[in-house]
């Protein structure tokens, strides 16, 4: 109980001392400008996939093997690479890789999973493919477009804690800050509200992605049609007829 209190006590004084707000302006700055980025590079790529059907093995080979790089030790390899000076370049150029993989896996994906007959009716009515690019598969796929910016920024949000390592500030300072000094009470005040910040954001994007179910339509398969109703045949008619008594 006493380190729940002084925990409290500790994001009381976080927040009222004005710090809090320069250390979430620096961490979602990382963020979202490193999410920025990856979409436009991850975006065109995906949906030149999707659209073509080609190239998705190795767009798939490539984002296993980003997300299987430790996004701590990629940060101090580019630290170590562009020198000391541009430590901000380095910590960006590895949340943007971190952050490619989902991004493009939605892009793609999102198109793929559009119902071919939809596609194939745009084409009936003589759209080009650049019309049915933007015009009908980029709207139908932006469910799965959203769902994979959710998955990077969540990501991200995370792993921009690291950045403090290197003297970039954010939300992780405080938290580094206190490890050496063992101060139990800052350590978990800050990585609470690390997991606050990304709980919001994460409800953000369930509450975008509910806005998109109901303002776009699903593109998915057509419905059944209803199977016609037999009509009975004139001796059909005359067999269940009654009979007069």
């Amino acid at each position: 109980m006493d380190l729940i209190g002084a925990t409290l006590a500790w994001i009381a004084g976080f927040v009222g001392s004005g710090e809090l707000w320069q250390r979430l302006g620096e961490h979602l700055t990382y963020t979202f400008g490193s999410v920025l980025i990856a979409l436009v590079i991850a975006v065109p790529i995906g949906y030149l996939i999707g659209h073509t059907g080609k190239g998705r093995e190795l767009a798939v080979g490539i984002t296993g093997a980003a997300r299987a790089l430790p996004s701590f030790g990629l940060m101090l390899l580019l630290v170590s690479l562009v020198g000391v000076v541009q430590r901000p370049i380095a910590a960006y150029a590895a949340f943007v890789i971190l952050a490619v993989p989902s991004i493009l896996a939605g892009a793609y994906s999102g198109i793929q999973a559009i119902d071919k007959t939809t596609v194939d009716a745009a084409r009936a009515i003589g759209m080009t493919e650049w019309q049915i690019l933007w015009k009908v598969e980029a709207p139908l796929g932006l469910r799965l477009l959203v769902g994979g910016i959710r998955s990077a920024t969540l990501q991200v949000v995370a792993t921009v804690t690291l950045a403090a390592y290197i003297n970039l500030g954010g939300l992780g300072y405080p938290l580094l800050q206190a490890i050496p000094l063992r101060r139990d009470e800052q350590a978990f005040g800050a990585a609470i509200i690390v997991i606050v910040l990304a709980l919001l954001l994460d409800a953000a994007f369930g509450l975008i992605g509910v806005l998109l179910d109901r303002l776009i339509p699903t593109g998915a398969a057509p419905r059944r049609p209803r199977r016609p109703r037999a009509v009975p045949t004139r001796r059909a008619r005359m067999v269940e007829a009654p009979t007069a008594s």
